[in-house]
């Protein structure tokens, strides 16, 4: 049973709830003194002592539903078979006895695993198919692609190999009895593959979703198929969450620095030099201010709401974030992003500015006329868009003097650099302007550049 505990913790912590060594030790001391006899306790349990939010509990519940039911043994066509004999021996007696007779007598001559699927023991058959999983070290199932394989192992150690050898000895001196061992042997191929299936969703979930998150991770944002929408939020979550657990720590040894060796002698002269005072070397550092400038105009709009969560994550990074959001024209968007969900803020930002034709020379006018003082020589400007400007005035000198005010102006464009430049795009002129132009067309280089940015404020 320590072996089972072990493997649901694993199923857990697979199914996204953190399940710490510690937490485990307290689990099992808690199923120690409650037991295993009642089902709804045990669970209880397990989500008193692991699950520390709502969604945990969740998890932790479905991961227990699963982990703890037994997927039963597929014999209807065995059932229905015998169901079928009753009624004929109700109307011959002598020839079912018979029949029994001669069952009997063959199955003496037969292997175990065919025994047992003649007896129709239920629990005997779940116990087998769970010892040979164990054998066949079901829990190491990571992929589907494994499906068949561990069905192939677990068969083989039950002993399949010699079931099929009494099927085909039995064919020639008792048919009927050879069919009903086929069809039992059908039912627990059936048993046997809901056993690995449901072993997949305990075991394999979490190599699956990493698996899934490298594959978006790498896909390119304005390609993500309708379907896929829903996991690439998810993902951008992630990130901006990783984001805020490795920028958002105290840094208080950091904003301590070393220690001031001629400083703390002269502080502890009246004791003979003995530092009951220290005095610390500090570096000066500059306060963050970011200034970040999102396209969510139409040609950008498959990817806007993806840069949104990102700038909504930079809220909870930086303490001084100011965001601004365009198509035909800018408004501020800062107390949405602090004030709101992300999928609240981005709905209220794209229902007032979203969805529009891009005008980049009257949105950078819009910012020089009403913002242009939140600019100082500690700010980061930060650019997310594609810069086509439907060959309209891309007025490039207000983005100059953004960046001559700025300490640096970063422009992160989802397109492929192979196409900056062609058609209605200004991006070759506006890189003149920029400290760092990066393409930003998948959600690992998004990550990067955003975490690049951040990293220097720490």
């Amino acid at each position: 049973m320590r072996e089972n505990l072990h493997r649901f913790f694993r199923a857990a912590r697979g199914a996204g709830v953190r399940v710490s060594p510690a937490e485990s030790i307290d689990a099992m001391r808690a199923v120690a003194q409650v037991g295993f006899a009642d089902r709804d306790i045990l669970r209880d349990t397990f989500l008193l002592t692991l699950a520390k939010t709502q969604d945990e509990k969740r998890a932790l519940g479905e991961c227990f539903d699963l982990f703890f039911s037994q997927p039963e043994p597929q014999q209807e066509n065995a059932e229905q078979s015998k169901t079928d004999d009753g009624s004929e021996s109700g109307a011959n007696p002598s020839a079912d006895e018979h029949g029994d007779a001669s069952d009997g007598a063959a199955s003496e001559n037969v292997g175990p695993l065919a025994q047992m699927l003649l007896s129709q023991d239920r629990s005997a058959i779940s116990s087998a198919i769970a010892n040979a999983s164990g054998a066949a070290s079901l829990p190491d199932i990571r992929y589907f692609t494994q499906r068949g394989i561990f069905q192939t192992r677990i068969l083989d150690a039950m002993g399949i190999q010699r079931l099929r050898d009494d099927i085909d000895d039995l064919t020639t001196r008792n048919p009927a009895l050879a069919e009903r061992l086929q069809e039992a042997l059908n039912g627990l191929r059936g048993t046997v593959r809901d056993a690995v299936s449901q072993a997949l969703l305990l075991y394999g979930r979490e190599e699956a979703e990493n698996l899934r998150n490298e594959i978006l991770r790498n896909a390119p944002l304005a390609r993500i198929e309708p379907r896929q929408v829903e996991q690439m939020r998810a993902l951008i979550r992630q990130i901006a969450r990783r984001l805020r657990e490795r920028y958002s720590k105290p840094r208080k040894r950091q904003r301590r620095g070393h220690l001031d060796v001629r400083r703390t002698l002269r502080r502890n002269a009246a004791w003979g030099g003995v530092p009951f005072l220290t005095a610390w070397k500090r570096k000066h550092r500059d306060r963050p201010k970011i200034v970040a400038l999102c396209d969510v105009s139409g040609s950008v709009a498959r990817v806007s709401d993806f840069f949104l969560l990102l700038v909504h994550s930079l809220h909870e990074v930086v303490d001084d974030v100011r965001s601004f959001a365009f198509s035909g024209h800018l408004i501020e968007v800062s107390d949405i992003l602090e004030s709101k969900s992300p999928e609240e803020a981005m709905k209220e930002i794209m229902s007032k500015v979203g969805f529009g034709s891009s005008d980049y020379g009257n949105s950078f006018a819009d910012f020089e006329d009403n913002w242009m003082s939140a600019i100082t020589p500690q700010t980061t400007v930060i650019v997310l868009g594609d810069a086509r400007s439907n060959n309209l005035d891309p007025r490039a000198d207000i983005l100059r003097r953004i960046g001559e005010r700025s300490k640096r102006l970063v422009w992160l464009n989802p397109e492929g650099r192979m196409v900056w430049g062609f058609g209605d795009s200004e991006m070759p002129r506006y890189a003149t302007f920029c400290s760092v132009v990066r393409q930003c067309a998948t959600a690992q280089q998004l990550e990067r550049a955003v975490s690049d940015i951040v990293a220097t404020y720490q």
